[in-house]
């Protein structure tokens, strides 16, 4: 009697189901196939969207830490070449070591003695010269043809301090993101210093212990992708350093050609800006300007301005697409998209992280797309440009 009764229901149910299947069938039957071609991207894209959120935000939290370690890895891709060198020519590793970091210390200090004694032998004269050139466009502004009074260029200088107070604020909250104190701050180069020292000492068995991580089927290609990401870093490390020390030369040297104080520091400060690709040579190149035009006079600045935008283009059409081209295989359009989305997240540690980043996760994505640790073909081109559709060769 109950197997009766429950004979209908199950029926009852089945007809349901069938139903709901046929009306299923019949929307998705109705809906455009673009729509569900976009429907299907949109879902994929949101997740990847979420899940780089997420990454971002960890990053964020985790600041004192990540910032660091990269500091870490980067001086490190800096010294490999040297390091390995040295590996290589049976020189032991401990002493490979002291000579790469106290090599790199001596390097850094005798630039900052340089730049503090030119800063401290010229920095009177130069102080005078930029308060009496400030006085001259003052008159000019009074006397000349604007005519200006005196309160409304008053306010002028007040609105102009507060300014550069303002983006001063947000340079120095930019230097220092990876903590809000000095103590934060030394404590991160301690940290990226004892990094540095690991990395050097053991970098393979990290690396190893590392791909533990991943599940026993995908340690290949881990391993693989990895191997060619920091290749590539390495070559970003190399080229921009050789980039940099260009663009200092060139600015330095002109600079000190034309008689502009501070040729020195001009240049470190050159050489720090141009690990940032693109604008950091730039951005710099504008004080050697400034120093130039409240020094010199305007026709001096000028031909300073034209050294500054000589080593730009140079840098720009000939350095940048060659060398870091080749080096990196990210295009150069991509280079200044990522430069400005690093600093619009992280100020001045995004800005400086953000291409070799990019590198990196361009190059380990064509890796693995390719599959290029079954194949044992170096990952070629560039992913995002490679997804172009190529236009069809028609037969004369």
């Amino acid at each position: 009697m109950s197997g009766s009764e429950e004979k209908p229901r199950g029926s009852l149910f089945d007809a349901l189901r069938d139903r709901n299947r046929v009306v299923t069938t019949d929307l998705s039957g109705s809906i455009p196939r673009g729509l569900r071609i976009a429907t299907a991207y949109s879902w994929r894209f949101l997740v990847v969207a979420a899940a780089i959120g997420v990454a971002i935000w960890l990053v964020i939290q985790l600041k004192l830490l990540v910032i660091p370690l990269l500091v870490g890895i980067l001086v490190t891709a800096l010294l490999w070449p040297v390091f390995t060198w040295m590996l290589r020519h049976r020189v032991p590793r401990w002493l490979a070591i002291v000579i790469s970091v106290a090599g790199t210390l001596a390097i850094v200090t005798g630039l900052i003695w340089l730049v503090a004694w030119q800063v401290g032998r010229q920095w009177s004269s130069v102080r005078a010269s930029t308060v009496d050139a400030i006085e001259r466009f003052r008159q000019y502004l009074i006397e000349g043809p604007l005519h200006l009074t005196e309160d409304q260029i008053d306010d002028l200088l007040a609105q102009g301090w507060t300014f550069v107070q303002e983006q001063a604020e947000l340079l120095w909250s930019g230097a220092l993101a990876i903590g809000s104190t000095v103590g934060h701050v030394l404590a991160g180069a301690i940290l990226a210093f004892f990094i540095l020292l690991c990395l050097l000492a053991d970098g393979a068995g990290i690396w190893r212990w590392t791909l533990r991580l991943f599940p026993q089927r995908a340690r290949p290609a881990a391993d693989g992708a990895g191997r060619a990401g920091w290749v590539t870093v390495v070559n970003y490390a190399r080229t921009q350093l050789l980039v940099a020390s260009i663009d200092a030369v060139g600015i330095g040297l002109g600079a000190f050609l034309l008689g502009v104080p501070l040729a020195i520091p001009i240049a470190v400060l050159v050489f720090l800006g141009a690990f940032v690709p693109i604008v950091g040579a730039v951005l710099t190149g504008t004080v050697a300007v400034f120093l130039a035009l409240v020094y010199n006079g305007p026709w001096i600045a000028l031909w300073m301005l034209v050294v500054v935008l000589g080593v730009q283009q140079l840098e720009g059409h000939v350095l940048q697409p060659l060398l870091m081209g080749s080096a990196v295989k990210v295009h150069p359009l991509a280079v200044v998209l990522v430069v400005a989305g690093g600093a619009m997240i992280a100020g001045i540690p995004g800005a400086l992280f953000a291409v070799p980043l990019a590198a990196f996760v361009n190059v380990v994505a064509v890796y693995i797309a390719q599959r290029s640790w079954q194949t044992g073909v170096k990952p070629v081109g560039d992913l995002i440009w490679s997804t172009v559709p190529r236009p069809r060769r028609t037969r004369s």
